[in-house]
């Protein structure tokens, strides 16, 4: 059976795609026309409505070190999270079909009119789902990194004495959990504070104090960052923390031992420190994915887009994000 393609969405042309011919930072992205990539047997092709942009896009692509630790070479594409239509399916691929609304990932080629994926991949590298009805594109554009990280480092934290687990999620925590978030405000925390909120634990979210009402607004209660942050823990909680996650770096780690925490309930995915375990994306439990655009269909989880560019913008995008202080998500219209 060859690749089945809706008539008005024919490959002749190709399309556009950001592309690196050197490594490097937003100044290294160009946007170029590509042939259109053809969907092979097990795989979908999708022509993109939305590209959501994380940390990792740029760390990356950043350097010909980082890029082969990830099995990236020159040229390379951009971006990972993706949202659009089903175009083409190749053959043997069952449960989709042109037409169908998806969301997944696309290691370092996302930002593009067209992308090609696995039907059966189950990584963020190379997967697809079914968009559910109820949520947009932006925002199913912005799922598959943070989400499945959120709910990897989750995960890592453990049974509390009042932990369940979530179907296809696994989190480690309940409603006799106090959990301090570091970095509670980004792409990752915004879905960390929220499924900790439906896990039904009390969340205290680091940030600087112009994210106080952004962290509320999720959820968590806000508690500044820097020095002093374990006597400003220790006034909001005076009965203790019982669980940590630290999305930026290794200071909510430290504040969390301090107040007692075991390394076993704290995790960490921008840092390793000996002892403490560290979450990623890969670990995510099997349906994270799907579970977590239920909650957001379901109006219990919602994702706060800080900003949408054109694809031509994308330079300026990638800056706005690595600069690490937008609340929220940026994403790529297409």
């Amino acid at each position: 059976m060859q690749a089945q393609a809706e008539s008005r969405h024919s490959s002749e042309g190709g399309g556009r795609a950001v592309r690196l011919r050197s490594f490097g930072g937003p100044e290294a992205l160009e946007v170029h026309q590509v042939p259109a990539p053809e969907a092979g047997p097990g795989q979908v092709r999708v022509r993109v409505t939305a590209a959501g942009l994380n940390p990792m896009d740029w760390v990356m692509t950043a350097d010909a070190d980082t890029a082969a630790r990830f099995g990236l070479t020159l040229p390379v594409g951009f971006g990972t999270d993706y949202a659009g239509v089903i175009d083409q399916v190749g053959e043997g691929v069952t449960g989709f079909a042109p037409g169908d609304r998806v969301f997944g990932g696309a290691l370092s080629r996302a930002v593009a009119d067209l992308v090609v994926v696995d039907a059966r991949g189950d990584t963020a590298a190379d997967e697809v789902h079914h968009t559910p009805e109820g949520v947009d594109d932006r925002t199913a554009a912005t799922l598959t990194i943070a989400g499945r990280t959120a709910a990897a480092a989750l995960a890592a934290l453990g049974s509390g004495s009042g932990a369940h687990s979530n179907p296809g999620l696994g989190l480690g925590l309940g409603p006799d959990d106090t959990v301090l978030i570091g970095g509670a405000g980004g792409g990752v925390g915004v879905f960390a504070v929220q499924l900790a909120r439906i896990a039904g634990a009390r969340v205290i979210g680091t940030g600087s104090a112009a994210s106080a009402d952004h962290l509320h607004s999720l959820g968590a209660e806000p508690v500044t960052y820097g020095d002093g942050l374990t006597d400003r823990v220790r006034a909001l909680a005076p009965e203790g923390i019982t669980a940590a996650l630290d999305l930026h770096g290794v200071d909510t780690v430290h504040a969390a031992r301090e107040l007692g925490v075991p390394d076993a309930r704290i995790c960490t995915i921008a840092a390793q420190i000996e002892g403490v375990p560290a979450a990623n994306g890969a670990n995510a439990a099997p349906g994270a994915l799907e579970e977590i655009a239920a909650l957001i269909a379901a109006g219990r989880l919602r994702v706060p887009v800080a900003a949408t560019f054109p694809i031509d913008e994308i330079r300026r995008a990638t800056e706005l994000q690595a600069a690490r202080h937008v609340r929220g998500k940026v994403v790529i219209d297409l």
